[in-house]
């Protein structure tokens, strides 16, 4: 997929405290998540989520 440019306001805001944030369809169009807890995330990852695969069992 080739990377084309952001569009403000589209693909991103920024917010009151001068932060780029990704807006969902961004996120979605990107195709996977970054498990970052991404304010928009549209994969349902949130904050308090942990990354299972990274854990030894």
């Amino acid at each position: 997929m080739k990377q084309s440019k952001l569009i403000k306001g589209i693909d991103f805001y920024v917010n009151e405290n001068g932060l780029y944030v990704f807006t969902e369809k961004y996120l979605k169009d990107r195709g996977y998540c970054c498990k970052n807890a991404c304010l928009h995330c549209p994969y349902g990852f949130k904050k308090n989520q942990k990354d299972n695969s990274s854990k030894n069992s």
